[in-house]
């Protein structure tokens, strides 16, 4: 196990690494043995399985190999080969199904059997011991599933996407938003695209940003028409704001496709979002944790505050409330007072030991009272942010997963899933707001998605676009087309885990020793833990490069 655990650790760096702009001649050797890598961790996860199957071993010694008799087998694809558009994907990765049936370490064994414990304890009509803020606590779920939620699995389980992707980009893709009809992205090549959906091309290329381009957003269409008026545009033209590692705020009209303001900010920024309150305020966030707010109407600063510890990865606005996360775990909410001077004032601040979410990309979705956040682990932490009380959303089947982005729209939470040990990369659709899982989408050799947006047609239908190494559009075909869909639907029972309270469970403690393990191997990837805490945190620094 001990093996099993340097190498999981080795493969989550070399992921870190990979998301860089610029890299050492040291680090791409690292990243060439990913590969070699992944096959040895294969190797020995199934000669693990087959010590388990093995009769005549000790219970004791098959619980310490993370045995579970009864595990179901992965289902096998029903979906086809993805279409010809996503075909020209050459880069190949090895389909490990018998290393997701092989148990990567006790804690995913735990998780197993604490979901199986889950089922009996419903089935006798025993009520769930943790607390659980947004789940049904009476311990009767299975047996007595609301009839509309047993229907909406039924459909998602029949859902059909057809995947278009947009070419364009040369570096990757940090950030997505979708304006009216118009999908628009940024990337560490310095650039905003504009695309046309429908025939999947570029509509627009916005050049101007020197650095990487880090964050976007889009002011509601009211707001737009103060600018115009300003500016001598149409009454309806749309203006997106973006964000860069060259310390501008960019202001762009999509119609001419031109930056026609810009703000200096005195930083890197790495997060942005508009707050459509009174007269309207742009709020940035820093490499250096500073966040700041500009007046839409004036263009000036408003307020600057030093927020937190660490650079800020995640700004996200909800009605007159200003919720901003950090790369040390730290979340903040804030009241916007609609005033001209310090619009921002401080209502509730937790740190990363709290939260519990240090030592990466944080990333954040706020729901009333509630903020779910992402941030580069198995799980999808609900932080209630006027108690500070926190639950954990299980993701993954396995700690080796990692969640980039977590997004909600439609009754829908959507959380971005993708394995460092074999490569596998997923989306998972639960129910809100009591977090019931649905079914996870995927299609063969899917990238790793770092950001995601959604909006849908006037029929009701989806549509998504997910951004990283490839942007990637998701279109939902009507239930009764005949056309055979890109994707793979399949079910993970052991993301069927009810909510549980935060605490230091025996599965945390695990996590915790298998990250922090160290490796005095020579050729250790890392460097061991304090060169680990630096590549966790990659993603956000890669940027700034």
């Amino acid at each position: 196990m001990g093996e099993v655990r340097k190498l999981q650790k080795k493969l989550r760096q070399i992921e870190n690494l990979e998301i860089k702009i610029s890299l050492k001649p040291e680090e791409r050797f690292k990243i060439s043995k990913k590969e070699e890598l992944r096959c040895r961790l294969a190797e020995l996860q199934l000669q693990l399985c087959g010590l388990q199957r093995t009769p005549g071993i000790r219970e004791a010694d098959m619980k310490r190999a993370g045995h579970r008799e009864d595990a179901p087998e992965d289902l096998p694809s029903q979906a086809p080969p993805s279409s010809k558009i996503l075909r020209g994907h050459e880069e190949t990765r090895p389909r490990l199904h018998a290393t997701q049936r092989a148990t990567g370490g006790s804690a995913e064994t735990a998780w197993c059997q604490r979901a199986q414990n889950v089922r009996a304890m419903s089935q006798h009509g025993r009520g769930n011991s943790e607390e659980c803020p947004d789940r049904d606590d009476r311990g009767q779920q299975p047996a007595q599933e609301d009839a509309a939620l047993t229907s909406l699995k039924t459909c998602w389980q029949k859902a059909k996407f057809r995947l278009r992707l947009l070419e364009g980009h040369n570096d990757i893709i940090t950030c997505v938003l979708v304006v009216d009809s118009l999908v628009v992205s940024g990337s560490h090549d310095t650039t905003v695209k504009v695309w046309h959906v429908p025939t999947a091309t570029e509509h627009k290329n916005l050049g101007g940003h020197t650095g990487g381009v880090t964050c976007l957003s889009a002011p509601p269409p009211e707001y737009c028409k103060k600018l115009a008026w300003s500016l001598s545009l149409s009454d309806d033209e749309r203006f997106i704001l973006s964000g860069s590692a060259d310390c501008n705020v960019k202001i762009w009209a999509l119609s001419i496709g031109q930056c026609v303001k810009s703000l200096y900010t005195f930083n890197s920024v790495t997060a942005l979002c508009f707050v459509p309150e009174g007269d309207g305020y742009i709020i940035t966030g820093s490499d250096g944790g500073k966040v700041q707010a500009w007046s839409w109407r004036t263009l000036d600063n408003c307020q600057s505050i030093n927020a937190h510890q660490g650079a800020v990865t995640s700004i996200q606005s909800q009605g007159p409330l200003v919720f901003s996360g950090s790369s040390d775990g730290g979340v903040s909410v804030w009241k916007n007072r609609c005033t001209d001077r310090d619009p921002l004032r401080l209502l509730h601040g937790w740190s990363g030991q709290v939260t519990g979410c240090g030592g990466g990309r944080l990333a954040l979705s706020p729901r009333g009272d509630q903020v779910l956040l992402a941030y580069g682990r198995a799980w999808i932490k609900i932080l209630h942010w006027i108690t500070g009380t926190v639950s954990k959303l299980t993701n993954h089947g396995s700690i080796t997963g990692v969640t980039d982005c977590v997004h909600q729209t439609a009754g829908l939470l959507i959380g971005s899933c993708y394995d460092v040990t074999n490569g596998e990369s997923t989306l998972n659709l639960f129910s809100m707001p009591q977090c019931h899982y649905l079914a996870s989408l995927t299609w063969p050799r899917a990238p790793r998605m770092l950001c995601f947006a959604t909006w849908t047609t006037g029929s009701g239908d989806h549509r998504w676009v997910s951004g990283g190494r490839d942007l990637v559009v998701w279109e939902q075909l009507p239930s009764s087309a005949k056309q055979r869909g890109d994707i793979t639907v399949k079910r993970d029972i052991r993301l069927e885990l009810p909510l549980e309270s935060e605490g230091d469970t025996e599965d945390d403690e695990e996590t915790d020793e298998h990250l922090n393990d160290h490796d005095d191997d020579d050729d250790n990837v890392g460097g061991g833990d304090e060169e680990y805490a630096r590549s966790a945190d990659s993603w956000l620094r890669c940027i700034l490069q």
